[in-house]
Order: structure tokens, then C-alpha cells, then sequence
């Protein structure tokens, strides 16, 4: 029972801070038999004409199947530039990650990097050219005299994401065909990811949002999408009450 209730109240705090909300002070969210109130809450955001021109297409209280969320996302989407569509999840479980791969790029390239004796020079003269580095286990001692250089950045090689591995030559054609892990808040269920662009193809939005559901199976509780600049769209989720 206790940990039910601590994802409600945390699937409560985080529907406080998307919703819109008539009355800042007193929030009563659906599905919890709570009344929040917020004693101390900023003024509501001043929204533009054309966002709020936008959002006035959207019906804010349906959640839209996925093919038809895609649409709307690119259609309301307002930037002057091709902008990401963004996916938010809340799940079950603080802590929880899944291992992703979605077929179809979002643009956005990895360079991933593995320790030799060359890099560790390039390293030790603060020449840091990778956005991930692996390792073989027999590099730690070397490594950890560059740990003040690396941890910081979030570079440090360690078994928990797999970045320090027996082969990491295997590991890396992974990343570069686009795996990663997928991992909540620290302190909250919930998960953000750019799941495409807004000049992809709707099947290929499709095809990333339904690899991210896959993976996620069983876990997801609520979902939304959004474009860089444009209004959330709430989406139906038909296995969110799956076990």
C-alpha cells in the first residue's frame, strides 16, 4: 500500500506542474481523493495569442490515439524552425529505466569513444571529443586518476550503464545504431525523450512512439506529446493499466 501511494502523490505533484489550472491555489486532481493546495504558487504563465490560438484546437480533457496525437503535434506545432517532438511519461516506478533502440532517427548523432592509451593522453591534456566513453575493466586504475576530469560531465565509465565493459567494441556499434537507456527523474516517475522531428513522416513518428511503448510495456501510467513550441497533447494509452 505504501508504495502506491507514493506514486500517487507523485503522479499528483507532476499533473500539478503540466495541467493548467484555473485556480492556482487549490488543484484537485483527478483519480486522487486529495485536494492539493499550493500555498505559495507563482502567477499563471502569460501564454501568446498564438499559442493560445493553438492550443483553442485541441480538446484538453481527450487522449488521442497515437496516430492521431502524431497529427495534431506537427499540426500545432507554431515554430519558425523544424522542432523536436518530445515525449513525457509518467510511470509506475521511481528508478525505473528501460534499454531503447527506436527505428528511425531523431537527428540527433552520438559520438562515442573507447579508452587507449592515445585517449587517456588526450583526456589527461582536457581534450574531451566524445559524448560517451567506454571502457575495458583493465583501464579503471587509469581512469580513476582522470575521475575529477570526467565525473563532473557525467563521462566516468561505470558497469551500471554498461560503459565499462569486457567489449566495448560490441557496446559501441550498439549506441551508434542509436541504443540507449532510457531512465526516470531521480526523485520522480517520470521520463523525457525527444521521440522525432517535425518533418519525419507520421509513420515514423508512429514507429518510434510504438518502439517506446513496447519497451515500456506494462509501465507507462500516463503519456503526452509535445513540439518545441506548441501545446501538450495527451495520449491514449491502451496498456497503462497492464501489470
Amino acid at each position: 500500500m505504501g508504495s502506491k501511494k507514493n506514486v500517487d502523490m507523485t503522479q499528483t505533484e507532476m499533473e500539478i506542474k503540466t495541467v493548467e489550472v484555473e485556480n492556482p491555489t487549490e488543484v484537485n486532481v483527478e483519480g486522487s481523493e486529495e485536494t492539493v493546495v499550493k500555498k505559495a504558487v507563482k502567477a499563471k504563465k502569460a501564454r501568446s495569442k498564438r499559442y493560445q490560438a493553438v492550443r483553442a484546437q485541441l480538446d484538453k480533457s481527450k487522449f488521442y490515439p497515437v496516430k492521431e496525437a502524431v497529427e495534431l503535434v506537427k499540426k500545432l506545432s507554431y515554430s519558425h524552425f523544424v522542432g523536436s517532438v518530445e515525449a513525457h511519461i509518467i510511470v509506475r516506478e521511481v528508478s525505473s529505466s528501460v534499454d531503447l533502440t527506436l527505428p528511425h532517427s531523431t537527428g540527433k548523432s552520438v559520438k562515442v569513444a573507447i579508452v587507449d592509451a592515445a585517449l587517456l593522453a588526450e583526456i589527461e591534456a582536457g581534450k574531451l571529443d566524445f559524448d560517451i566513453l567506454l571502457a575495458h575493466p583493465e583501464f579503471m586504475p587509469k581512469l580513476a586518476k582522470l575521475a575529477r576530469v570526467l565525473g563532473p560531465k557525467g563521462l566516468m565509465p561505470n558497469p551500471k550503464n554498461g560503459t565499462l565493459t569486457p567489449n566495448p567494441e560490441i557496446k559501441k556499434k550498439e549506441l551508434e545504431a542509436g541504443k540507449f537507456t532510457l531512465k526516470t527523474e531521480k526523485k520522480a516517475p517520470l521520463m523525457h525523450l525527444v521521440i522525432g522531428k517535425t518533418d519525419m513522416s507520421n509513420d515514423q513518428l508512429n514507429e518510434n512512439i510504438e518502439a517506446l511503448l513496447k519497451a515500456l510495456k506494462g509501465k507507462v501510467l500516463k503519456l503526452s506529446l509535445s513540439p518545441s513550441m506548441g501545446p501538450g497533447i495527451k495520449v491514449l494509452v491502451e496498456d497503462k493499466d497492464e501489470e
